[in-house]
C-alpha cells in the first residue's frame, strides 16, 4: 500500500520505489525515538546492496537537525535491490540505527 511519502511495507519492513535516473532526498525522523530533551549529535549513511552488483546505489548525507537526518540517494541499476543504513549518536551518548529498501526500477515515459 502507497503511502504519501512513496514509502510503503510488506513482510521485510519499509520500501520505497526509485526510477535508475532518479537523484532523491530521503529523510528519516527519530523525533518519537528521543527521549525528551536530547537531540542528534552524528548521523552517517551506509549502503548494503541485497540483489544484483553492477551499478551501485550512490549516497550523499544531507545533514541533519535535532530530530531528522536526510541523505540524497542517486544511481541504482533496476531490478536492484538495496538497504539503505542510518545510525545516529544523541548528545546523551544514545545511539540506534534504522534502515529502509530501495527497489530499483526503470519508469518508461
Amino acid at each position: 500500500m502507497a503511502t504519501t511519502t512513496g514509502f510503503y511495507k510488506d513482510n521485510e519492513g519499509t520500501l520505497i520505489d526509485k526510477d535508475t535516473e532518479a537523484t532523491l532526498d530521503y529523510l528519516i525522523s527519530w523525533s518519537q525515538w528521543l527521549p525528551s530533551g536530547d537531540t542528534i549529535s552524528t548521523s552517517s549513511w551506509s549502503i548494503e546492496s541485497i540483489s544484483g552488483d553492477s551499478d551501485p546505489l550512490a549516497s550523499t548525507d544531507t545533514g541533519s537537525t535535532d530530530t531528522t537526518t536526510s541523505v540524497t540517494l542517486s544511481g541504482g541499476t533496476s531490478g536492484n535491490l538495496y538497504k539503505v543504513y542510518n545510525t545516529i549518536t544523541t548528545l546523551g551518548g544514545l545511539t540506534d540505527r534504522r534502515y529502509f529498501r530501495v527497489k530499483i526500477l526503470a519508469r518508461s515515459m
